[in-house]
């Protein structure tokens, strides 16, 4: 049952008018989303699995928590969308595998040299010319570009089971020992690359308005954010083990 057909069964009138307060709510988050992320991913469908958020929402919300029912509805209107997202990779796994190996370039580049790995360097070492390098970085943007929340959303499989589910202690501790690992990494990238990661992550950006804010352009922006994800890849290999390609 979609989200919408799952709106109009509610019996209970207090959740049926919570639900119908919100759904703008829904459609906000689901065109900020989607400015985000390659266009393949279509509003519609996040907009759906959004629904199915709010509707959980509203069943399970315990105002003795403290937090709004607005701010409650968003965290798992949002994890919705997103679970969704990571269920239907839309990503080829040639460009997986182009990631990993342009990963291995730069790591192997980063440690001979001790230092940032240039992008002739990389393309020079895979005997790739610019134009097809930059266009395998602007592939690895559009790849799982939407979440640094844990390792398995720059991993090469999308996460199983819900956004909801419950964290154990192990768990919780690799997330941390991730997110720790992940925020060093970021903060050794060069300049350019550390600005749009914060611009995009951080005040949620999309590609066009840290453009404006650079003075480059749109495509320019999707370049370095790929080329950020891959050099984060190929310093964080720990996080990511290698799996043989089909």
């Amino acid at each position: 049952m979609n989200g919408y057909a799952m709106y109009a069964s509610i019996d209970n009138s207090e959740q049926h008018e919570l639900v119908e307060k919100h759904v703008q709510l829904v459609k906000r988050i689901a065109y900020h989303l989607v400015s985000r992320l390659p266009a393949s991913v279509q509003v519609q469908d996040l907009i759906q699995s959004g629904m199915i958020g709010l509707l959980e929402a509203s069943k399970n919300y315990n105002p003795s928590q403290g937090a709004s029912f607005e701010t409650y509805a968003g965290i798992r209107i949002r994890g919705s969308m997103l679970d969704e997202i990571r269920k239907s990779d839309w990503t080829p796994r040639s460009v997986h595998r182009k990631v990993r190996m342009v990963a291995e370039a730069v790591r192997g580049i980063e440690n001979e040299k001790g230092r940032d790995a240039r992008d002739h360097e990389v393309a020079e070492a895979l005997e790739l010319n610019l134009n097809d390098y930059h266009k395998i970085l602007q592939d690895a943007a559009g790849c799982r570009m939407f979440s640094f929340d844990d390792p398995t959303i720059m991993a090469d499989e999308p996460k199983s089971g819900s956004t909801y589910e419950e964290v154990g202690p192990l768990e919780a501790l690799q997330k941390e020992d991730f997110q720790n690992s992940l925020a060093k990494s970021v903060a050794g990238l060069p300049e350019r690359e550390r600005i749009v990661m914060a611009l995009y992550y951080d005040e949620e950006l999309n590609l066009r308005e840290i453009g404006e804010v650079l003075g480059v352009s749109e495509s320019r922006v999707c370049q370095i954010h790929g080329q950020a994800l891959i050099r984060l890849r190929a310093r964080m290999t720990e996080w990511f083990p290698r799996k043989n390609d089909k």
